[in-house]
């Protein structure tokens, strides 16, 4: 039976993503978690969407509230922290032989 390889996604959560294509394009945030099984994850402020709220006991009004949907990690970019701008994100080993993440616009480690 073949072992169950984990995901490796070129994104974490903390990181600052700019949106490249939906409806939220152009937009960025930071990243609040990562869907790994999905190929998804929740940004600041991006993909809101309007879920409404049956009334109960903790709740008795009911009502709608505005919340981040998953986006695809296809439609979004990272922001490389040195110059701030969209980048593609490549893995290759450090000096220590670890690795890391790189920005390929720049060739500097993220």
């Amino acid at each position: 039976m073949a072992k169950l390889r984990k995901k490796k996604l070129k994104i974490k959560s903390g990181d600052t993503v700019k949106v490249v294509s939906g409806n939220d394009k152009g937009k960025t945030g930071k990243v609040v978690s990562v869907l790994i099984a999905d190929n998804k994850l929740l940004v600041e402020d991006v993909n809101v969407v309007t879920k409404h709220v049956k009334p109960s006991a903790q709740n008795p009004e009911g009502g709608r509230n505005q919340q981040e949907a998953p986006i695809h990690i296809s439609n979004v970019m990272l922001i490389d922290p040195a110059s701030g701008e969209p980048t593609k994100v490549g893995r290759k080993k450090n000096d220590g032989g670890k690795i890391q993440r790189y920005s390929k616009a720049t060739g500097e480690f993220i």
